[in-house]
């Protein structure tokens, strides 16, 4: 679950299952949309939110290693495969 904060003057604190989210929008407030159809408009930013979903996803074991493209040289594949 990641923490989100109300659009409301006590921006009061809820949790949000992140594999429910189908969607974030900046319009200019940032609207939750999850697979259900329900809506959130919330406080934080949508980078705050990218934030809080990869790290929630990363201390799951969700995340895989990412690799880095350029560091191999495909036009020499056989070195690669000898």
């Amino acid at each position: 679950m990641i923490r989100v904060r109300r659009l409301s003057k006590d921006r009061e604190e809820f949790f949000i299952n992140p594999a429910m989210i189908e969607t974030i929008e900046n319009k200019p407030d940032s609207i939750i949309t999850l697979i259900n159809g329900k809506k959130y408009i919330v406080a934080d930013t949508i980078d705050e939110l990218l934030e809080s979903i990869k790290e929630y996803y990363k201390i799951a074991g969700l995340i895989t290693p990412q690799v880095n493209f350029n560091s191999y040289d495909f036009n020499n594949m056989e070195d690669y495969l000898a």
